[in-house]
């Protein structure tokens, strides 16, 4: 009898021979299809401005090797007698892989969905952007607890019985991190209240930074010196946190002292010069400028006046600006700053 004619499993070489290669022309078949598609659609999306062929690329991208192998395996099968337990087992596989297949392509949709409108809103609304990455994360959750949900009730596992025994142990793993779930619950507090986004510069306690990232657990946040600080959730929303980026306006006060020896018709002036170098720079309200008091060698000025605009930087240049026209309209009006000094009077007595 010719080898080919022998029979394994129901079926001749053969056929077996035959299902094999059906398989694996099959598995080229769709590996071929998948990179063209790929393909094709990445070079589309170089020429158009919408975000279909994006996220389909994206969605295709996604579609894993065991996939395409059931999918082969399945076509295979069709060509050969299997008893009844096989043909069961291999279609529960291919539900299965077809199960995470759909797992993974919804993930890299939302993934896809939510990043790029997520980097459009960054510019305009920051706190938007961040609250769209924890939505993204609860619908990454839901998709896989449904998946999973659908692949145990699809080997006959008891759904309902699985449900309840989770609520029960659900109590006792909360017990027994209750810190994680409490910084947990800390983070939906920050996206949903949103005290700070990414993007905000914050001072905790004597530590300040650009915020990074806001995790499920723990906020990084870049801090000016260069070095990653990482906070908790939960000790982050239970201190103090000033948020410079919410800032409308800077209140700005500074001081300067002059001479004694100031005449005091000139001293009456000076509040009204001050006026004026403010009032001439651009993006500041001036406020008030008052003769505060006498220190130990000099007459103290306290000028407040506000910055239109948060930046610190402006702000810097704008103080820098007052202090250098300052000292030039001084240097006109004939009055002098005033530094540390000290008079000694000496008494002699006469020969």
């Amino acid at each position: 009898m010719d080898f080919l004619d022998t029979v394994f499993f129901r079926n001749t070489v053969l056929e077996w021979l035959i299902a094999v290669g059906l398989a694996l022309l099959v598995l080229g078949l769709l590996a071929g299809v998948k990179t063209l598609l790929i393909r094709q659609l990445t070079r589309l999306s170089e020429h158009t401005r919408n975000q279909i062929d994006d996220l389909l690329a994206a969605v295709l991208g996604r579609t894993r090797f065991f996939f395409l192998l059931a999918l082969a395996v399945l076509a295979g099968a069709q060509v050969v007698e299997l008893s009844d337990r096989v043909t069961t087992g291999v279609h529960a596989l291919v539900l299965l892989a077809t199960l995470l297949q759909i797992g993974f392509w919804g993930n890299a949709g939302i993934d896809q969905g939510v990043d790029r409108y997520a980097q459009r809103r960054m510019e305009e609304d920051a706190a938007e952007a961040t609250t769209l990455r924890f939505v993204g994360f609860l619908l990454r959750l839901g998709l896989w607890t449904l998946v999973a949900l659908v692949a145990l009730d699809t080997a006959g596992v008891d759904i309902t019985a699985l449900v309840a025994g989770l609520g029960v142990g659900g109590i006792a793993v909360a017990l027994a991190v209750q810190n994680i779930l409490g910084d947990l619950f800390a983070s939906l507090s920050i996206v949903l209240d949103k005290p700070f986004v990414i993007g905000d510069f914050i001072i905790v306690g004597d530590l300040m930074g650009t915020v990074e990232h806001i995790g499920m657990k723990t906020t990084r946040v870049r801090s000016l010196s260069g070095e990653q600080l990482v906070f908790s959730n939960n000790d982050l929303l239970s201190s103090r946190i000033r948020n410079y980026k919410r800032m409308q306006e800077r209140r700005a006060l500074f001081r300067f002292g002059v001479t004694y020896q100031t005449p005091r018709d000139r001293l009456a002036q000076i509040p009204d010069i001050v006026r004026e170098v403010i009032e001439s720079r651009d993006e500041t309200r001036f406020d008030r400028a008052h003769f505060a008091g006498f220190g130990d060698s000099s007459l103290d000025f306290e000028v407040v006046y506000y910055m239109l605009v948060p930046d610190y930087n402006a702000y810097m240049d704008t103080q820098q600006a007052i202090n250098l026209e300052l000292v030039g309209r001084f240097e006109e009006f004939g009055v002098d700053f005033a530094y540390p000094t000290r008079t000694v009077y000496v008494e002699g007595e006469g020969d």
